[in-house]
Parts: C-alpha cells; sequence; structure tokens
C-alpha cells in the first residue's frame, strides 16, 4: 500500500513538448493538477450560466505552459496578449493542454461552445 508520502511525493504531472514553428521554437505544455482543473471548470460554468468569461485558451495555456523546471512562463498578467496570438496556434496548443488534462472531447466541446 501507497503511503501518503509516497502519493504526495509522486511526479504524476505529464509534460509534452510541442513545436511551435510560427512562434520559431517549442513550448512545453503539462497537465493540470486538480486544483487547476476546478478552475478551468469554474471557468467553463461561467459559459453556460451567461457569463462570458473571455480569453479561456489563454487564461488555460497560461496555466498550462512551463518552463523547463515546471514553473509558469505566463502569469494572470500576460493572458490579455497571450490571447491575442494566432487562434490556430492557441487552439493547436489548446487541444494538447486539454488531452494531457485527461479532458475528453465532449468536455473540450462543451467548455467552448459558447465561443
Amino acid at each position: 500500500m501507497l503511503s501518503k508520502t509516497q502519493i504526495l511525493a509522486a511526479q504524476d504531472i505529464e509534460t509534452r513538448e510541442v513545436e511551435v514553428p510560427e512562434w520559431g521554437g517549442t513550448v512545453i505544455i503539462k497537465g493540470l493538477t486538480g486544483r487547476e482543473r476546478e478552475r478551468l471548470e469554474a471557468m467553463s460554468r461561467k459559459f453556460r450560466d451567461g457569463k462570458p468569461d473571455e480569453n479561456i485558451r489563454a487564461r488555460f495555456l497560461a496555466m498550462a505552459m512551463v518552463d523547463e523546471t515546471g514553473a509558469p512562463i505566463f502569469g494572470p498578467g500576460d493572458v490579455e496578449a497571450l490571447g491575442n496570438k494566432s487562434a490556430v496556434v492557441l487552439d493547436r496548443l489548446f487541444d494538447v493542454a486539454m488531452a494531457l488534462a485527461g479532458i475528453s472531447a465532449e468536455a473540450v466541446e462543451e467548455i467552448t461552445e459558447n465561443f
């Protein structure tokens, strides 16, 4: 049986390097923590409740894009600028991030259907 210490020490967040030729390099996308997934789901509920939270892809990618040490490369103040990047690139990275987070295609559709 696993102990609490073993469970909490396990490195269970997957990462993936993604080539972004439009930006001239590679970015690292990480899966979500439980807390981050709750935040994403809260953002999607705002859409369903008729209170649009703009830039959901950029907000999510700001959580998911990290440097080599696993630290976020974007903060909340960068979301607006990130949202002004190519929709094609953001969609491609968003798809990778959702897959790493274990979010199904149906859930992605539900989250983004109000765009």
